[in-house]
This record gives structure tokens, sequence and C-alpha cells, in this order.
């Protein structure tokens, strides 16, 4: 399997990683309105992320790709098989992203149909349908039910206009990419990301840690910034946003 989305294969215009575009998307594809992003303006400042309501059930993470990343993902994935499970029993809902640019829904999609955000799905919503019809079947086929999501693409499309900045033309070369971090009902913390083989489960939580908490940190994305500063890449674009309680 490739992991790379062939260029033949349609594409999306990018989404900006934005709280309040990536709150519309997610109301408009049905989670319901307790949730909603947040802005992580630091990982370390006790004082900021004490403002953040808690607790941050998923992490969403843009960074550029690196050939530090690269190289990491490729000797990685190099020992393990590809991802084949379905079903209800499975611990997490992934999707191979098989859409050029799509990198931010794949990873949106991650942190609403799983962990806490799963529960808060409205009865009867687009996304409720899409979930249910995505659940048995295996990675192959729950990417064609996302490729060929008519309503899908249009909700993406509105959400990708409404941006801080010009979105960039949909076959654009782009070199940032997202990658999710959620808690799962057993405590697991998973690194979820359509480009890779499968979910990657990242280690266990105490009930009362959430990912932003400093072992879900330290397990999760902190651990992923470590490995390109370690590098010495010298790239410090990245944001993060957090799904976490609404606070209208």
């Amino acid at each position: 399997m490739s992991v790379d989305v062939p260029t033949k294969n349609k594409a999306f215009v990018p989404l900006e990683n934005n709280p309040e575009v990536m709150t519309r998307l997610a109301h408009e594809l049905g989670l319901n309105q307790t949730l909603q992003f947040h802005e992580v303006y630091s990982l370390t400042e006790p004082t900021l992320l004490e403002f953040l309501p808690r607790p941050a059930h998923a992490l969403l993470l843009v960074f550029p790709v690196t050939e530090t990343y690269e190289k990491f993902r490729r000797d990685e994935d190099s020992n393990r098989e590809d991802y084949s499970a379905s079903g209800p029993d499975e611990p997490v809902v992934w999707f191979k992203q098989t859409i050029r640019n799509a990198c931010g829904l794949i990873g949106l999609l991650h942190v609403i149909t799983n962990g806490e955000a799963r529960e808060q799905i409205k009865a009867g919503s687009g996304l409720e349908r899409l979930l249910r019809e995505a659940i048995p079947l295996d990675p192959g086929k729950r990417a064609d039910l996302l490729y060929q999501s008519q309503s899908l693409e249009a909700a993406h499309a509105t959400a990708a206009a409404s941006g801080d900045t010009t979105a960039p033309d949909a076959n654009a070369v782009v070199d940032l990419h997202f990658v999710a971090f959620i808690k799962d009902k057993n405590n697991d913390l998973w690194e979820l990301d359509g480009r890779r083989k499968g979910p990657l489960n990242r280690g266990k939580l105490a009930a009362d840690q959430d990912v932003l908490s400093e072992e879900g940190q330290n397990m999760g994305v902190r651990a992923f910034l470590k490995r390109e500063e370690e590098a010495g890449g010298g790239e410090q674009r990245f944001s993060v946003i957090m799904l976490g309680p609404s606070m209208d």
C-alpha cells in the first residue's frame, strides 16, 4: 500500500487549522454544539493551558512535512502490517486518505468520530449516517465512502472558503499536514493520520488525564514535535487546536 495519495486522485482545497473553521464544519456535519475547537497558544505555559476548557478530548496538529518526519514515518511503518480491521469492536475508527490535500478533513473526522466526541454526534445527522456506514467497512472501502460523498465534499468546500487567509488552489503542492491525537473510552492515546498504515496506539492515560495533560503531551504531541527539534530541522511552523467543551 502506498501511503501517498496518487496524483490522479481528486483534490480538495486545503483547510486552515483554525478553530472557528473547524468548529463550523464539525457542527455542520453533525457534532453537538456542546463541543467546539479552541486555539492552543502554548503547550508549556501553565497560564495559557489553564485558560482552556477541559477536558481536552482531542488535538489537531498541523506541521510541515520535513525529511525528518518522512524518515521517521517510513522507519516506524516499515515493520507494520497494513491496517485491515473493521466493525464495532475497533478501538478507534481510522480513515485512510485517498483525496489529495484533504488531510485537514481526515484529521477532523478522526477527532469527531472517536473518543468522547462520538457520543456527541447528533442522531440522524449526516455525520451519524456516515459513521454508521463506515464502521462495517474495511479501510479501502471506508476511504471510497469518503471519496464518493458529495455532501462531505460540499461541506468541506464551504469550510475551506471561510478561513482567514486566501486558500490555495486545490491542486497546489502543500507541505503542511494534519495529524490527530485522541483519547478513547479505554483511556488509550491514539495518533491518527490518514497517511500512515493505520492507527497508532501511543500509550495508556489515567482516567483523569486528557490529551493536554503532561502525560498526554509527552506520549503524543510533545513527543511528535521533540523529534523534529532534536533532528535540528529548524522548522517551527506548527499549530495546535483542541476539541473540548464549548464556552458559549
